[in-house]
């Protein structure tokens, strides 16, 4: 059984386009709130909450509707057109708000925007299990990552192209780039992905290789979850609540914390950051494959709290710093990679709609609280407490991860495996 990887690459374009808008936003928005409309730190961390509140409670009832539809296109595709329609038709309201420093036009096209991005991001993420073998589903889960990095990349070098930051930042312009990728990656892939027809694919190769879309025993006899099964899903989603706890408290705060504390361009180092976490996709989905989905994320682990911990020895970007952030980007590779397929693993394939949504509640109410708290510690006790911080929960993440016994992926019978070395094309 081998992944189809040109396909998936196509059905990442759904996931890249999403990473693109955030990418503008995470750098974007606090900086319009610093810069043009004065707001103070800790209130930047409560706006840059909001998406993650609402979030909250739309992505798993969108998981879950869509789990439930059924059209000629599919069940995810009418959301994922739908919210990236709706959300490019309201996105040029923040740039225009900016520039007419009209500060309730821009929380207007801001409250539009995100509440379209919620109606399909889980949606999006739940098309790949839906189209991917289970146990290619961590592979395929790297190749639909390595499509957001590329996706967040872009977007970096449009913001060292035209900057940003400075007396003359270039928000139009970004906005401008932002929205036409995000319309030609969901183009590309209602052109190239029958959703239907893929499903039905994937399910007579499992089928084949012996592999039951519904009996996967994570359901009891009463088709309740297991004990032990439950135990390992709560703490998989407090590990991934934790080390999104201390990831996003960098990325949301990453270009005031270099303006303040580094005096230099951020988006160079986030781009070393994304671009390392771009070569390590594909190795580690082969990497995940062999050791196993746990142990993978656990050495990630390790590797981005050393990393953000080395950050607290930083005044100034240098050639090291960099050498950091790029071991950053591939300790985020080995978790991200693998967090979300353990997630799925334990659903039942109807379910997998309503799993996402678990998945990135968790995820979200973590990045609810995070910039709140670390924007309340820079402001009142320094911006040096943000890698202490980061580090701290990343290391929790650890923990709550030794505790998991459950979500590696299972192996296929002999003859489905001998019977299936094929590309799926």
């Amino acid at each position: 059984m081998k992944l189809n990887y040109k396909r998936t690459f196509y059905v990442g374009l759904a996931f890249m386009s999403i990473c693109v808008f955030w990418q503008v936003y995470d750098n974007a928005v606090s900086l319009i709130l610093k810069n043009t409309f004065h707001v103070r730190d800790s209130l930047i961390g409560i706006v840059l909450a909001l998406d993650n509140i609402l979030a909250l409670f739309m992505l798993p009832l969108f998981g879950k509707l869509s789990d439930k539809t059924r059209t000629k296109i599919g069940r995810r595709m009418p959301y994922i057109l739908g919210g990236t329609a709706t959300a490019l038709l309201c996105l040029f309201l923040m740039p225009l708000a900016e520039k007419t420093n009209n500060i309730v036009l821009f929380f207007v096209g801001l409250g539009l925007v995100l509440v379209a991005m919620s109606t399909y991001r889980s949606p999006a993420v739940a098309l790949m299990p839906d189209v991917t073998p289970k146990p290619l589903r961590s592979q395929g889960n790297a190749v639909i990552n390595l499509m957001g990095a590329v996706g967040g990349m872009l977007m970096l070098v449009t913001m060292n192209i035209f900057p940003i930051t400075g007396d003359e930042p270039h928000y139009a312009t970004v906005f401008l780039i932002e929205g036409v990728l995000m319309a030609v990656c969901v183009a590309i892939l209602f052109w190239k992905i029958n959703e239907p027809a893929l499903v039905a694919e994937r399910e007579k190769v499992e089928k084949e290789a012996g592999i039951s879309d519904e009996d996967t025993g994570v359901v009891d006899e009463g088709g309740k979850m297991p004990k032990p099964v439950f135990r390992s899903l709560v703490f998989i989603l407090a590990s991934v609540f934790f080390w999104f706890f201390g990831y996003n408290a960098v990325t949301s705060s990453f270009s005031r914390y270099a303006e303040q504390e580094l005096g230099g361009n951020f988006a160079m180092v986030l781009l070393v950051c994304t671009v390392a976490a771009i070569i390590s996709y594909l190795p580690v989905g082969f990497i995940a494959q062999r050791i196993g989905r746990k142990k993978t994320i656990l050495i990630g682990v390790l590797m981005l709290a050393a990393s953000f911990c080395s950050g607290i020895f930083f005044h100034e970007i240098t050639p090291l710093l960099y050498v950091f952030f790029a071991l950053a980007g591939m300790g985020w590779a080995f978790i991200n990679v693998n967090s979300y397929p353990m997630v799925v693993e334990l659903s039942k394939g109807s379910d997998v709609g309503k799993y996402t949504g678990y998945y990135y509640t968790v995820s979200m109410a973590s990045q609810i609280f995070t910039p709140v708290l670390s924007n309340i510690l820079m402001e009142y006790i320094g911006y040096r407490t943000l890698f202490p911080y980061a580090t701290f929960f990343v290391l929790l993440s650890g923990v709550t991860m030794l505790f998991v016994k459950h979500g590696d992926a299972r192996p296929t019978a002999k003859k489905g495996l001998e019977a299936l070395d094929v590309d799926m094309d």
